[in-house]
């Protein structure tokens, strides 16, 4: 794989999810961070615990990865995909999809 992370936008990401497009989302926030906001159907498994939980992420679909403004998301997606899975990073991470899909949504 190259070293490209690809970054996929919140409502190319809304459209996936609404559509039933498969992938997993993988929050990798810290759990008082899910405490203040998360989405539905997350695996959530904080930046520093994802090489011990690897086998637990799909090789059949894409992985998201997201976190708060999408800078560990990229460091966590390099490497997923340097271990052979297809990451992609949320850009802007869950603050963007506060901002652009769920105005509701707590931000910090």
């Amino acid at each position: 794989m190259s070293n490209h992370i690809p970054a996929i936008e919140p409502r190319r990401l809304a459209a996936m999810r609404r559509d039933g497009t498969p992938h997993t989302l993988l929050d990798v926030r810290e759990p008082d961070e899910l405490a203040l906001c998360a989405m539905d159907d997350c695996l959530h498994v904080p930046m520093q615990s994802v090489a011990a939980h690897i086998e637990r992420l799909p090789r059949d679909r894409p992985v998201v990865v997201m976190c708060h403004h999408g800078v560990r998301s990229l460091h966590v997606a390099a490497y997923l995909r340097q271990a052979g899975l297809d990451a992609w990073n949320l850009s802007g991470g869950i603050d963007a999809w506060a901002r652009a899909l769920d105005p509701e949504m707590p931000r910090y």
